[in-house]
C-alpha cells in the first residue's frame, strides 16, 4: 500500500499520509516518501498550492514506535532525525508553494510539529494537537522547540512541551497555534475552497511573502527590510503584478497565471 497518496487537481496537489493503521505514524518508508513527494510537488509548475492531511482517523501520531524499538528495523535517532524529519521540515518551508496541514485527526509528537511548520493550519473541531515527548522521556523535534514558541510564546510553549498536555482545536485557535477550525462536517469542503483560493492566487507573490517570513524568523529589522526591498522588487517584475495593477485599475477580477 502506498504510503502517501497524491492527487492533482485544478492547481492544487493533495499529499495524503496513508498508514492509518498505525494513525499515520512516520516509518522510514513513509518519511523518505513524503520528502519526494515533496519535491514532485515544488518542481510541478502546474501544482500551486499543497495540502497534507492524513487518511482515517488521525492526522499523524508522530514516530512509529515499532519501528525504534526493534531491533533489526531501527535507524536509530541519529539517522530518523537527520534523514527522516528535519529534510521534511526543511522542504516543507523552502518549496516555493504554499502548504496547507488539513489537520483531520490527532496529531502528535513530530506530526504536530510537521502540521505547525507549514504555511497554513487548519483543524475540525474534533482535532487535538499532543507535544508527546515527555511522556517518553524525550524532546520536541521536528522544529518544534523553533515554532511552537514563535507561534504561541515562550511560557505556552514550555509548559505544552513539559506537561504534554492534550490541546484542542478550538484552544489552538484562540492561543495563535493555527489559523482556523471548522465544523466536522464542513472540514473536507473548506479545505478545498481555501486550497483553491491559494491556487489561483500569484504564486510567486506567495513563494516571495514565504521566503521573507522565513528569513524574519532569524533577522535584524535593519537585515529583513533589506529582505523586503529586494523581494519586493522581484515580485514587481512578474506577470502577476501586472495583471493584479491592470486589474484593479479596469475593475475586474485578475487572471493570475502564476508568473
Amino acid at each position: 500500500m502506498e504510503s502517501i497518496l497524491l492527487e492533482k487537481q485544478n492547481g492544487v496537489a493533495k499529499l495524503t499520509l496513508n498508514r492509518p493503521k498505525s494513525f499515520n505514524s512516520f516509518n522510514r518508508e513513509m518519511a523518505l516518501n513524503l520528502q519526494s513527494k515533496l519535491d514532485e510537488c515544488n518542481k510541478d509548475e502546474e501544482v500551486r498550492a499543497i495540502i497534507i492531511t492524513g487518511e482515517g482517523k488521525a492526522f499523524c501520531a508522530g514516530q512509529d514506535l515499532v519501528e525504534v524499538t526493534d531491533q533489526a528495523l531501527n535507524p536509530g535517532f541519529r539517522k530518523i532525525l537527520e534523514e527522516h524529519y528535519n529534510p521534511i521540515i526543511q522542504k516543507i518551508r523552502n518549496t516555493a508553494k504554499p502548504i496547507i496541514a488539513a489537520v483531520n485527526g490527532v496529531a502528535a509528537g513530530a506530526g504536530a510539529n510537521i502540521a505547525l511548520a507549514c504555511d497554513i493550519v487548519v483543524a475540525h473541531e474534533k482535532v487535538s494537537f499532543i507535544q508527546a515527548f515527555s511522556s517518553i522521556g524525550l524532546i520536541p523535534d521536528s522544529a518544534g522547540t523553533f515554532f511552537l514558541p514563535r507561534l504561541i510564546g515562550f511560557q505556552k510553549a514550555s509548559a505544552i512541551a513539559m506537561l504534554g498536555d492534550k490541546i484542542g482545536a478550538e484552544e489552538a485557535e484562540r492561543m495563535g497555534m493555527i489559523y482556523k477550525v471548522f465544523s466536522v462536517e464542513s472540514f473536507a469542503e473548506e479545505v478545498d475552497a481555501l486550497a483553491t483560493r491559494l491556487a489561483n492566487m500569484p504564486t510567486k507573490g506567495l513563494a516571495l511573502t514565504k521566503a521573507a517570513f522565513n528569513t524574519s524568523l532569524f533577522n535584524s529589522l535593519e537585515a529583513q527590510l533589506q529582505v523586503e526591498s529586494d523581494l519586493q522588487i522581484e515580485a514587481s517584475e512578474t506577470a502577476d503584478y501586472k495583471e493584479g495593477v491592470s486589474a484593479f485599475l479596469e475593475k475586474r477580477k485578475p487572471n493570475f497565471i502564476g508568473e
